[in-house]
């Protein structure tokens, strides 16, 4: 394929303060203007969803920003829709940046007779014209392996090492990762290994999806700055809950560190009233006016890691580079300063 002089940017409805954010920074990042292709993107009265393009793309290479998150179905189809419109305008590349991919955990059977959804939406996206993904802590690895194309999967833990290093300063020695479940281990190793603390986990056994029946510490947390690391929270329960038992087993405090805030429900009440310290989320999903303004939750960025992703994907460069301190520290220096 011949040499593209521009990457293009299309979004979606589904967060558009961080395809913005992106634009952004890839002018930052470039010292050329880059903005948002001109589209529209809309629905007739029936639900049905309408997109038009107003800029030739042609021959061009172009990134769809839409996570797919609540309502997951109409930001998947807004994508999916996008993607077909692009194709049929003749785009030379379609890439899909899902900062959030919604499905994914649906990843597998668990029980007779049910889908495997995330499969199903990875077919969709093919299907619809995406030739590569760009995303953030899938749920489930694996999923990697439903495409035919390339998967990009970023990793929330670079950020967060940063976060950690400037708000917990000081106090690294005191400070124990927590993985909420067993399946959550590694994610939270990973953390655990770049600001060099201990691991411990909270053996939780359900009932029903949901119900949390009971919880237990695996590790000595007394005296210790907890840092529960997961990739998302949705009503919170189980968060709220394994703080609790953190607590009740004598951490000093308990802060968490999520990739993906779905939030629904009642998770800002919980958490507002939870004995956690803060709840740091990322902006893969658009918070609601109610997590603004939430007095413990607090939203580290992903529009620079995003920007120069996308920026590597269309240099042709290497894109887990941004996986280390001494590539990413530079992208975050105005919000992290790090002595």
């Amino acid at each position: 394929m011949a040499h593209i002089t521009e990457p293009k940017l299309i979004a979606g409805n589904a967060n558009l303060p961080l395809a913005n954010s992106i634009a952004k920074r890839m002018t930052m990042h470039r010292g050329i203007q880059t903005d948002l292709v001109d589209a529209r993107v809309e629905r007739f009265n029936d639900g049905e969803i309408f997109v038009e393009v107003f800029e030739n793309v042609r021959g061009e290479d172009m990134f769809i920003i839409q996570p797919t998150s609540n309502p997951a179905n109409d930001n998947l189809m807004e994508l999916l829709i996008i993607a077909d419109a692009l194709r049929r305008s003749s785009a030379a590349r379609i890439t899909a940046v899902i900062p959030y991919f919604g499905y994914a955990r649906q990843d597998r059977r668990t029980k007779a007779r049910t889908p495997i959804s995330a499969k199903l939406v990875a077919n969709m996206l093919v299907g619809a014209g995406v030739e590569r993904i760009l995303t953030m802590d899938l749920h489930a690895a694996q999923i990697q392996g439903f495409f035919d194309i390339p998967v990009d999967n970023l990793y929330a833990s670079p950020i967060f090492a940063l976060d950690v290093r400037t708000h917990f300063k000081g106090k690294l020695d005191q400070i124990m990762v927590v993985s909420p479940d067993v399946g959550g281990v590694a994610r939270a190793r990973e953390l655990a290994k770049r600001i060099n603390a201990p691991l411990s986990i909270v053996d939780k056994r359900r009932e029903k999806p949901g119900e949390v029946a009971e919880m237990t510490v695996i590790g000595d947390v007394t005296d210790k700055i907890c840092l529960i690391v997961d990739d998302m929270v949705d009503t919170a329960g189980t968060l709220c809950k394994a703080a609790e038992v953190l607590m009740q087993n004598g951490a000093r405090e308990v802060h968490s560190y999520i990739s993906h805030g779905v939030m629904s429900g009642p998770a800002v009440e919980r958490v507002t009233k939870s004995v956690m310290k803060s709840l740091v989320l990322t902006d893969t999903i658009e918070p609601s006016e109610a997590v603004k303004k939430a007095p413990n939750i607090r939203i580290v960025p992903t529009a620079p890691v995003f920007a120069q992703a996308i920026l590597n994907i269309w240099n042709g460069t290497s894109v887990s580079s941004l996986f280390e301190d001494a590539t990413l520290s530079p992208i975050y220096e105005s919000l992290y300063t790090m002595d």
